[in-house]
């Protein structure tokens, strides 16, 4: 039994790591289920088995690269010792380097940025994504409610929270799409310091790594 289970997890990420080849070279819509069944040598029939559809493979796909919502919110508590905000700083650096350096997290975020139309058929992943980016809106609002004493004067805890995130997206989108334009930015701390520096009051050198 223990090998049957471990077969059919080996059988779930060959397909996936079939998706995310196919996915970065075709895009996610000129990709069929049956594209990708022949891409890793099996039936259509055993991609069922594990994925529902496409959409439900493509948000499987992203939960790989993704920090799950508990743990986030765990890493961005408001209480403890250490600055909430140098965490969230922290996180941002963090991110930026996971998603901008070779590997699967690169080429996932590129097939999600660069390589992907939310068609009908992807609907549910789409919504599933819209899911997370609000989670994450809202772990963030209430990370800079706990310290709207700290922001500039007319910088909202909502306004610092989606200005933050559009800062993280839209760094990282034209970092992969086109790094060696885009070089500066891969200095991620200086990016994110400059940030910090403009809507956090009290923000020093000494609160960055």
């Amino acid at each position: 039994m223990r090998r049957t289970k471990e077969e059919a997890e080996q059988t779930r990420q060959a397909i996936l790591d079939a998706a995310e080849a196919l996915f970065l070279t075709n895009g996610v819509a000129r990709t069929s289920l049956e594209m990708i069944a022949r891409e890793c040598g099996v039936t259509r029939g055993a991609v069922y088995w594990h994925f529902q559809n496409k959409a439900h493979l493509f948000h499987e796909m992203l939960s790989q690269i993704r920090i799950p919502a508990d743990e986030l919110s765990e890493r961005l508590r408001v209480d403890g010792e250490e600055d909430s905000l140098q965490r969230l700083f922290k996180l941002c650096i963090e991110g930026m380097a996971k998603f901008t350096q070779p590997g699967r997290e690169q080429r996932v975020m590129t097939i999600m940025l660069h390589r992907c139309e939310f068609t009908e058929e992807l609907r549910e992943a789409e919504e599933r994504d819209l899911q997370f980016l609000r989670q994450f809106i809202r772990i963030t609002d209430a990370l800079f409610t706990a310290q709207a004493h700290r922001l500039q004067p007319g910088v909202t805890p909502q306004l610092a929270s989606r200005m933050l995130h559009s800062l993280f997206l839209g760094t990282l989108s034209d970092l992969l799409r086109d790094e060696q334009t885009f070089a500066p930015l891969l200095a991620a701390d200086q990016v994110f310091t400059t940030f910090f520096r403009a809507i956090v009051r009290d923000w020093t050198q000494s609160t960055t790594v």
